[in-house]
């Protein structure tokens, strides 16, 4: 049976992805769901998306949704490119990309990020980067809560939601948090999986670990940051 696997905020530790990637051990008929922030505070923004694009000419399934960080990408790109606004973006995202400027991003890279979508839902479940806005009526109607919105839990309409289970990242969360909130799926139907993976030097405290969601066994995966050049 094909498994549907999310993964969040990978921010550039392509290492690490790697390694959970070989933990899970992808198949053809498995749906990767990438819940965004593949870029930025890691040391391999490029790697991670030429791995994702490689992933999907494989013929490998996969829905790569946008997050804050690709949004802010668009924006900074946007601002060089139209306002002739300089020195946009993350030093370290930039470095990645062998550029000094973000205006001179290759343009298929500039299309990846502005062409991903900002969520994606079926029957049981919805998949967004960092949560829903419950204050609108349509809580799909704010895009930009849909990828930076936090502290949102109180306000869950479980009318509007359903049956269906909310699945994001955005707001890091130790190992001990993600296993609570699995826990607890079936009343509260809300995970973030978040695990902060850019932190590898908060693994004591639960954080610094990549986590995959196998929705399908409600299974949950964890990988420590593996890199070797990590700043934080």
């Amino acid at each position: 049976m094909h498994r549907k696997i999310f993964i969040s905020d990978i921010h550039g530790c392509l290492d690490t992805f790697n390694e959970l990637l070989k933990q899970l051990a992808l198949k053809e008929e498995d749906h990767l769901f990438l819940l965004g922030d593949y870029i930025d505070r890691g040391p391999h923004s490029k790697g991670v998306i030429d791995r994702i694009i490689e992933l999907k000419k494989a013929n490998f399934k996969l829905t790569t949704l946008r997050g804050n960080h690709e949004q802010g990408l668009i924006y900074d790109y946007i601002s060089e490119t139209v306002k002739g606004w300089k020195d946009m973006a993350e030093e370290a995202m930039k470095r990645s990309f062998g550029i000094e400027r973000l205006e001179q991003l290759p343009k298929p890279y500039f299309e990846f990020f502005n062409e991903l979508p900002i969520f994606h839902q079926e029957d049981d479940f919805i998949a967004v980067h960092a949560g829903l806005n419950f204050r609108y009526e349509n809580p799909f109607q704010s895009e930009e809560d849909l990828m930076w919105i936090r502290d949102w839990y109180k306000n869950i309409d479980y009318n509007w939601l359903g049956e269906r289970v909310i699945i994001h990242g955005h707001t890091p969360q130790t190992i001990q948090e993600i296993e609570k909130q699995f826990g607890e799926l079936d009343e509260k139907r809300v995970i973030d999986i978040d695990a902060g993976a850019f932190l590898s030097q908060q693994k004591g405290n639960g954080l610094g670990h990549l986590c995959a969601f196998d929705w399908t066994n409600k299974q949950l995966y964890f990988q420590e940051n593996v890199e070797k050049d990590n700043k934080y």
